[in-house]
């Protein structure tokens, strides 16, 4: 990553997202030159002089205080997120700051076997573990079955992102699939400003880049989120259809690692969920048996 160009890139898409009515500034009509807020209204907005706001936007993110960032993060509207991406960024332009995370950059985390443990008592219940590059690290026999497809592509570990953007099966089995990709790439955009020499993420973003032109488009986009409780809603090749809602909780012990668990929305997608139980046992006996 380049520091002070990602910075840039970042304030001008979100000043680019906001008009002055949204900011609350008067509209005294005319031509406008620019799609959004112009600088000089964020810098009226965060209480600070146009120069300083300029030499911030080009990049030049040395002294800038907190409260700085905060004003800056109010201006533009900034949600939790944003306003983190924000930090992690003036962080790593300013390369005298230790990261805040701090392992082992492109070093692929280990699961503890406690962990696995528990993914497996969940039995009635899908459970995952994934880092912040949206490997998946650790699956007990349910979710397994309802990610089937992803677990038909030959990398390991299994990979969400090169699921959505380069498996042709991904947007028969994501029935929101552009919601779907928007929010992979937003979450490993959020991955990159906390750990931008993770050099496994920055291959995979390459990869995604070179092989995917929507992935490209979105990841120009500078839209960054956290993990949060969302509905998913797949067609499955063996039950059909499910709505699950998933939650997110982060492994106090393995910080960067997210533990998601699913449940299922309405009585079919229950009924669906204890059919691949059901399924998975059936194949993973057969599979015993041939070894």
């Amino acid at each position: 990553m380049d520091g002070p160009n990602e910075i840039r890139e970042f304030l001008i898409s979100r000043r680019n997202r906001l008009t002055p009515a949204q900011a609350g500034l008067p509209d005294f009509g005319g031509r406008r030159r620019v799609v959004g807020l112009r600088r000089e209204e964020v810098a009226l907005l965060a209480g600070m002089s146009v120069e300083y706001y300029v030499r911030l936007e080009r990049g030049n993110a040395s002294g800038v205080s907190e409260s700085i960032l905060e004003g800056i993060s109010r201006a533009l509207q900034l949600d939790d997120a944003e306003r983190d991406h924000l930090y992690d960024l003036v962080r790593y332009a300013n390369r005298g700051a230790r990261p805040r995370n701090r392992r082992d950059a492109g070093r692929l985390e280990q699961v503890r076997p406690v962990v696995q443990q528990i993914l497996d008592q969940m039995r009635d219940v899908p459970a995952l573990v994934q880092n912040g590059r949206l490997d998946v690290l650790a699956v007990n026999d349910l979710a397994a079955a309802v990610y089937a497809p992803l677990y038909e592509q030959p990398q390991r570990p299994a990979n969400f992102g090169r699921f959505i953007f380069l498996d042709p099966r991904a947007q028969e089995f994501h029935r929101n699939w552009d919601e779907a990709a928007a929010q992979t790439v937003a979450l490993l955009r959020a991955e990159a400003g906390r750990v931008p020499h993770d050099r496994r993420l920055t291959a995979l973003v390459g990869e995604l880049s070179t092989r995917s032109d929507h992935f490209r488009h979105l990841w120009a986009a500078h839209d960054v989120r956290e993990h949060r409780a969302s509905v998913n809603r797949f067609h499955h090749p063996v039950v059909g259809d499910l709505e699950l809602v998933c939650e997110g909780m982060e492994l106090t012990n393995n910080r960067g690692l997210i533990l998601i668990a699913y449940a299922a929305l309405d009585q079919p997608s229950q009924d669906a969920l204890r059919l691949l139980g059901s399924w998975s046992a059936v194949t993973s006996g057969e599979a015993a048996d041939q070894l």
